[in-house]
């Protein structure tokens, strides 16, 4: 059993003060936080990603690879990499330069997004939401599969034999289905030999006993 704490690093007000603290501050603590979670033996900390006003992460690889040079053993994971506005190669290179910095620590948690606000903002039309997410983890899982690569799909430009680097101390780093429990999620994990996670992002835990 491992135990570790998610966060999307939120900026709500404080319950008591109604202050809210900027999100510089914010990314300070959390990095304060990924360092005593070491301390204390917890075995993993993600972050998470969104790009609003209310989240200070909206790139929690940089995050996480601050965490790692003052960490020695916990790993360190997204929570959750929203892989459909994102560029696959950009992820994995970010992920395999946290994996070189903690030598061996990094996980990538790909997901769909629970926000939509990524979507716009980098240029992504939402009527694409589901085959954007398969055809960049098909992507993501090949870079991760082979230094070399060659690649094409319908929203990203062709890749023809081309190198991805730096390429991570795992072999394979490892590589989730992040999903809010939808059963094409849990489907798409097994059909891939994925690892999955589960995020109870809102709702009653009795949401997910289909799955």
């Amino acid at each position: 059993m491992e135990i570790g704490i998610t966060t999307f690093v939120e900026t709500t007000p404080d319950v008591h003060t109604g202050e809210v603290i900027s999100h510089a501050e914010r990314i300070r603590e959390v990095v304060e936080e990924i360092v005593l979670a070491d301390q204390v033996g917890l075995d993993i900390f993600g972050v998470g990603e969104h790009h609003r006003q209310d989240y200070a992460a909206s790139a929690p690889a940089v995050l996480l690879a601050a965490a790692a040079s003052q960490t020695k053993r916990i790993r360190l994971t997204s929570a959750v990499s929203v892989l459909s506005s994102d560029d696959p190669v950009r992820v994995f290179q970010d992920f395999a330069t946290v994996d070189a910095i903690s030598n061996g620590r990094a996980e990538i948690m790909a997901g769909r997004g629970s926000f939509i606000e990524s979507f716009p903002l980098f240029g992504y039309d939402l009527n694409d939401y589901n085959v954007l997410f398969d055809e960049k983890l098909d992507l993501l899982l090949k870079i991760r599969d082979s230094e070399k690569v060659t690649w094409s799909g319908k929203h990203r430009p062709s890749i023809q034999n081309l190198g991805v680097y730096p390429r991570p101390v795992q072999d394979p780093i490892p590589v989730w289905i992040a999903s809010g429990g939808t059963p094409q999620s849990v489907a798409r994990a097994g059909v891939l030999g994925l690892p999955l996670v589960l995020a109870i992002i809102g709702g009653s835990p009795a949401s997910l006993l289909h799955l």
